[in-house]
This record gives C-alpha cells, sequence and structure tokens, in this order.
C-alpha cells in the first residue's frame, strides 16, 4: 500500500489509507453538512428548524472527517446509517412535511439546495455501504487524488450553501425583502433602503394586518382582511351546531381527523360566494369531551366550477383547493378515499369537487387561510405550492 505524502518540509509521517468509496463517502457527507448549516440563517424564525439543521449539519460534517482521520468498517455503517436517516427525512420533508418540527410542517418544492444535500447524502450512504461490504479495501491514494476529490465537493456543493441562504418557504416569503422610500422636499430626493416590517401573527381578537408579504398588492391584503373581518363578525352565529343543523347542516362525519365538517348541500348552488351568512361548509374542533368549536368557515364555488374559474381574493395570502379523491354515502357521510382510478367502492359517490377555501377564525399554524393537513388536504392547482402562510401563523 502506498503512503500519502508528508507535509510541505518533507518530513515522513504514518502511512494513510482509505478505501476510495469511504473517501467519497466521507467528502459528500461533508458536502451536506455544509448545505445544512447554510440554511440555519434562513429559518432563524422557526427554533426547532435550526436545532434539526444544526445538528444534522455537525454530525455530517463530523462524521465525515473522522472517517477520513480514521477510515474502518465500523465507521462506514455508522456513516451510512446516519446519512439514510438524513435523506429519508428529505423525502419526508418534500412529500408530506415533517409535523412535529415547527418550520418543517409543510412539503415545500425541491430547490437547488435541499436537492444538492440530499445527493450528497445519497452518495454518502452508498460510498459508505461499499466500502463497508467491500472488505474495507484501503487502496493507495495520492495526495492529489484527495485534493482533487475535496474540490470536486466543494464546486458542487458552495452553489447550493449561496442557494440555501436564499431559500423560500411555502409561505411564499423570503428574507431579503427591502421596502424603498423616499423622502419629500426636505430630503432632495434622498432614498433609503430599510428591512421590511415584519409580519403580525394572526390574531382573531386584534386589529387584522396581513402586511409583510412581498408580491401582495395592497388591494389584494385589503380583499383578505375585509373577508377575515366580516367572518369573524357573521360566522360565530353558528358557533352552537344544533343552530347550524337547524338551519341544513349535518356533519360529513370526519371528526376523527381533529377537524369536523357540517355542510350545507342547499347553500352548494345559490349564487352566492364567500358569503358568511351562507357558508356552505362549516368547520369544528371536537374537543374530545362531547363539546366542538366553531373553528372556520370553508366557503365553495357552484358545483360545476373548476379551479380556472377561482377569484382573486388575496394573491399569494390565500389558496383555493379541491376535494377529488373523496367517497361519500347517500347520507353524505365521508367514507373513504377513490382507487388508483378514481373512482369509488359500490354504494359510494364522489362528492362536490367545486373549489373551496377556508378562512379560519381561530388562530392556526398555517395562517387565516390555511387548508388542512394530510389525507384530508385536498388538491390545489397545478404548479403550485401548498401554502402555509407562517407570516402570519401563531
Amino acid at each position: 500500500m502506498a503512503t500519502v505524502a508528508g507535509n510541505a518540509l518533507g518530513a515522513k509521517r504514518r502511512p494513510v489509507t482509505i478505501a476510495p468509496a469511504l473517501a467519497v463517502a466521507a467528502f459528500a457527507s461533508i458536502g451536506a453538512g455544509a448545505i445544512h448549516a447554510a440554511a440555519i440563517g434562513v429559518h432563524s424564525e422557526h427554533r426547532q428548524a435550526v436545532i434539526v439543521f444544526t445538528a444534522v449539519a455537525a454530525i455530517q460534517i463530523g462524521w465525515g472527517v473522522l472517517a477520513l482521520l480514521y477510515p474502518g468498517r465500523t465507521a462506514a455503517l455508522i456513516g451510512a446509517g446516519l446519512n439514510a436517516v438524513f435523506f429519508a427525512g428529505w423525502v419526508l420533508a418534500k412529500t408530506s412535511g415533517i409535523s412535529f418540527v415547527n418550520g418543517l410542517e409543510v412539503a415545500e418544492k425541491i430547490q437547488l439546495a435541499d436537492f444538492v444535500a440530499a445527493g450528497f447524502a445519497a452518495a454518502a450512504v452508498l460510498g459508505a455501504i461499499a466500502a463497508a461490504y467491500n472488505g474495507h479495501r484501503p487502496t493507495s491514494l495520492a495526495q492529489s487524488a484527495l485534493v482533487v476529490s475535496a474540490l470536486v465537493t466543494a464546486l458542487v456543493a458552495v452553489p447550493a450553501m449561496v442557494s440555501a441562504g436564499t431559500h423560500v418557504h411555502a409561505a411564499g416569503h423570503d428574507h431579503s425583502a427591502l421596502v424603498v422610500h423616499a423622502h419629500g422636499a426636505g430630503g432632495a430626493g434622498h432614498v433609503h433602503t430599510a428591512s421590511a416590517v415584519a409580519p403580525k401573527p394572526y390574531d382573531p381578537t386584534k386589529p387584522i394586518d396581513l402586511g409583510g408579504v412581498p408580491g401582495v398588492t395592497l388591494q389584494e391584503q385589503a380583499r383578505a382582511e375585509n373577508l377575515i373581518a366580516i367572518t369573524l363578525a357573521r360566522l360565530p352565529q353558528f358557533s352552537d351546531p344544533k343552530v347550524a343543523e337547524a338551519d341544513g347542516y349535518h356533519s360529513i362525519g370526519d371528526a376523527i381527523t381533529g377537524d369536523e365538517h357540517y355542510i350545507n348541500v342547499n347553500y352548494f348552488d345559490d349564487g352566492r360566494i364567500l358569503d358568511p351568512d351562507h357558508p356552505e361548509s362549516l368547520v369544528y374542533e371536537p374537543d374530545g369531551k362531547g363539546g366542538k368549536k366553531l373553528a372556520a368557515a370553508m366557503f365553495m364555488l357552484a358545483p360545476n366550477q373548476t379551479l380556472a374559474d377561482v377569484p382573486d381574493i388575496g394573491g399569494k395570502l390565500t389558496q383555493w383547493h379541491i376535494h377529488n379523491n373523496l367517497c361519500f354515502t347517500p347520507s353524505g357521510q365521508v367514507a373513504g378515499l377513490t382507487s388508483t382510478g378514481g373512482s369509488c367502492p359500490d354504494g359510494l359517490s364522489k362528492g362536490s369537487q367545486a373549489p373551496m377555501i377556508h378562512v379560519w377564525i381561530e388562530p392556526h399554524q398555517c395562517g387565516p387561510f390555511a387548508a388542512l393537513e394530510g389525507v384530508g388536504a385536498g388538491q390545489i392547482k397545478e404548479g403550485e405550492t401548498r401554502l402555509c402562510d407562517t407570516a402570519h401563523s401563531h
């Protein structure tokens, strides 16, 4: 086995050998860790996410360094296991979100930084496994080969690290927005740039302020705030489920999800939309003791309308969705999901697939217009990212 050259003065040092596959795995893990470290700052408003990114970065970089210094089968297996867990976490975050980590609870579209980090993690897993189950056969690696491996990792990781620093969240807001304003006569046209005013959490008991989201016009903000205001004022007439039932509402039997929907089919095609005196659906939160708290209205368009017909209420603040995979009994109870072919079992039928939007009169972790999560999340317009307005969460 050949040795790696000594220091610049030519003094000899203890021979160092490492399996090429393990070297690749180590550098890949270091690259992934560096990208996660770069993403810490942009998630600073979510303490749990910061903790997760910090821990992952430290573990990936730490293992990569240790694997280079102390190569062996045990080190390879540990690295494979750790990076496999991190890769699985990435898949979960991109498909359904990680519900127990604040800031990662909503699935987001794949971006350059997380794609490269996941690729590095996958390479680390494959390289470590190859090293562990190939008898960890060390090969003579010239110092130049190690340098090249490090440079390739850096060339791929650095752009991803830059991208991680400008990561955009699902809510559509980034952390580099600036507000530009000019002085009047006394300022001689002098222009200032200042950090945007921080968005305020949505609190139904306080004045409504949905500002602070780039790309939302004042008109869109006003429309969204007005819809919330009138819903807050009028919807409480249905606080008692018995009052709602007397008005023609009935439960669809989904209380097990934590949010129980009541619908009134008489309002599905009555020519009124976004009317809190005649909401198509009401959302209650069961308290587990037999009681139910009114939490939101779910407004629906007519049954023959699609997502192409939805009105623009609040731009990036609002998002409509449909439910095209729910099966109902003849009495209007949700009884399951459609098959892969999109059909319901005998005796069941699809419910209304009209576009709908929630307006919450209770604080919600994804803001006042949040859709539901999990199986009950529904489907959004193709090409859109599911909205979670963490800028106005509570």
